[in-house]
């Protein structure tokens, strides 16, 4: 099987390729680009070897990841060698889009030389090339060290007709059908290209406008994903919250006195003591020391708890059982009466996984990372005075797992802390925003996501603003969102879609696998 594009054109493409899928991400977030990105990616990998495909997933990595985290040279501030961080992350991701590409190439390889008939081709086909495309975002997203699912192509929808997908399937599923859709207008286009290279007479003509049918699958694959309505959950009440953006110096490298940040928070939040509410909201790393070993700061909290009239839910590094977490707390006038810790700490930003092994490599940068945060493992809900809040501290809002722990664990709208001081002046705040907002949809929940620095937004249930706080700028927010009630299709089937990806495409080129191998041993006999 020759391949669609000689490699000398398929390369650049993939590049171009990797430059759209960048542009559907935000800041510009043309979600548009993401379906010309796929649909270009895979053109260069029909008829690939998997060296070749290698090469060519790994250029699309390139043109792709360095743009997409180049805000993570922000994160040593003016350190010369601040640069480390960022060329390492997008190099090692685009080298396992390299090394994972092959998965996608095979399947274009193997399945026509046994399942050749039209339907397979339209159907099962993008179904393996979709799922092969997804087993490689989980990959990535869950290994090393947790994994990095920042990428996902799904995450590039949540402005788009399309996103009410992500309650019904989840953001894995919402990406396979994302690619599915893809795959299936290749196979239709090249299908129907075949069919009128062969057919010149008037008879054939005619036959030529039935093979038009061969779209039908894409076009009603694609209704179904634009007219499909948000998966529904039921309204059950109100819960008022204010939430404050304080703008304080809480980057890692920040030079900063005794409570700046605390006290950036309290400033902000100021306007809300003459407001009736249910909760106050602060960022993660709103609190600079420890609330439950410092009694200044703790005395601090009560004060403030008592001119707001309604408990603080905020966050710092916690001490507990000799280790440290990322904790988030539920402070009332009884001091802390829950609590969850971030279940994903940041590696190389909050931990140093085998930090002997990096020490030795790069010393002057791993020792500038001292701290040293371990993985909660409790579960992220907490009662509000009877409404159950579903948190997610910064990276967390990436990971399924949390989300899907907190839906189903009763939590009745959602409630992100991030502090994107690091990263100040860049795109990832505003990424980050997009996640918020398409897991408002995926879980039919109001979501509020609060910045340290910005940009931070109440959002409701179907993803429109409620609220919003530019970036850089302090601020408060102050709304009634809606408690809801129910699970969306997208969180209980959410990992169960996952599983059957996973199988069924593993599975399926084994068995292809297989059947190729005993026909080029027929061959060689």
């Amino acid at each position: 099987m020759e391949p669609l594009l000689p490699l000398r054109i398929a390369v650049p493409v993939a590049a171009i390729a990797g430059v759209f899928m960048n542009f559907a991400f935000p800041a510009l977030g043309w979600w548009p680009l993401a379906f010309l990105s796929i649909t270009l990616t895979l053109i260069t990998f029909i008829g690939r070897k998997p060296w070749g495909a290698v090469l060519v997933g790994f250029i699309f990595g390139i043109a792709f990841w360095f743009p997409h985290v180049s805000w993570s040279a922000q994160f040593l501030g003016d350190h010369p060698f601040k640069w480390v961080p960022w060329i390492a992350l997008a190099s090692i991701q685009a080298l396992f889009m390299g090394l994972l590409a092959p998965l996608i190439a095979l399947a274009y390889r193997w399945f026509p030389r046994i399942h050749n008939r039209v339907f397979k081709r339209l159907i099962a086909l993008p179904a393996l090339v979709a799922g092969a495309w997804i087993v490689r975002e989980l990959i990535m997203g869950s290994w090393p060290y947790g994994g990095f699912p920042w990428g996902r192509v799904a995450m590039t929808q949540s402005e788009s007709p399309f996103s009410a997908i992500a309650s019904w399937v989840g953001i894995t599923g919402f990406g396979f059908l994302m690619v599915v859709l893809c795959a299936t207008g290749i196979e239709a286009a090249r299908y129907i290209s075949h069919v009128r290279r062969r057919m010149e007479n008037t008879q054939s003509k005619r036959t030529l406008r039935r093979h038009w049918l061969a779209l039908f699958p894409f076009f009603a694959l694609g209704t179904t994903m634009v007219l499909l309505p948000q998966f529904p959950t039921t309204v059950t009440g109100t819960i008022r919250v204010g939430a404050a953006q304080g703008d304080g110096p809480a980057a890692y490298m920040d030079n900063r006195g005794p409570d700046a940040v605390m006290n950036s928070q309290l400033e902000a939040s100021a306007p809300l003591e003459d407001e009736e509410m249910d909760v106050v909201l602060w960022p993660e790393g709103s609190v600079d020391n420890d609330p439950l070993s410092d009694e200044s700061t703790a005395e601090t909290l009560n004060n403030a708890v008592e001119q707001y009239g309604a408990p603080i839910l905020l966050n710092a590094a916690s001490k507990q059982r000799e280790e440290t977490f990322n904790t988030s707390f539920l402070w009332t006038e009884s001091g802390a009466t829950a609590s969850h810790s971030k279940r994903h700490p940041v590696p190389f930003g909050e931990y140093v996984p085998n930090r002997s092994f990096y020490n030795a490599l790069v010393p002057s940068l791993v020792n500038l990372l001292q701290r040293e945060y371990a993985a909660g493992t409790d579960t992220p809900v907490v009662d509000v005075d009877g409404m159950d809040v579903g948190l997610a501290i910064c990276f967390d809002v990436v990971f399924d797992d949390v989300i899907r722990e907190g839906a189903q664990n009763g939590a009745q709208v959602l409630m992100f802390q991030t502090n994107n001081a690091d990263f100040r002046g860049t795109d990832e705040n505003l990424q980050q925003l997009a996640f918020a907002r398409l897991r408002a949809i995926e879980t039919g929940r109001s979501v509020v996501n609060l910045s340290t620095t910005g940009t931070s937004q109440m959002i409701a249930a179907d993803g429109s603003v409620i609220e919003a706080l530019p970036a850089d700028a302090p601020g408060h927010m102050l709304a009634d969102l809606e408690l809801r009630d129910g699970i969306t299709s997208g969180i209980l089937l959410g990992q169960h879609i996952e599983i059957l990806i996973t199988v069924a495409t593993l599975a399926s080129l084994g068995i292809l696998a297989s059947v190729e191998l005993r026909d080029r041993r027929r061959n060689t006999a």
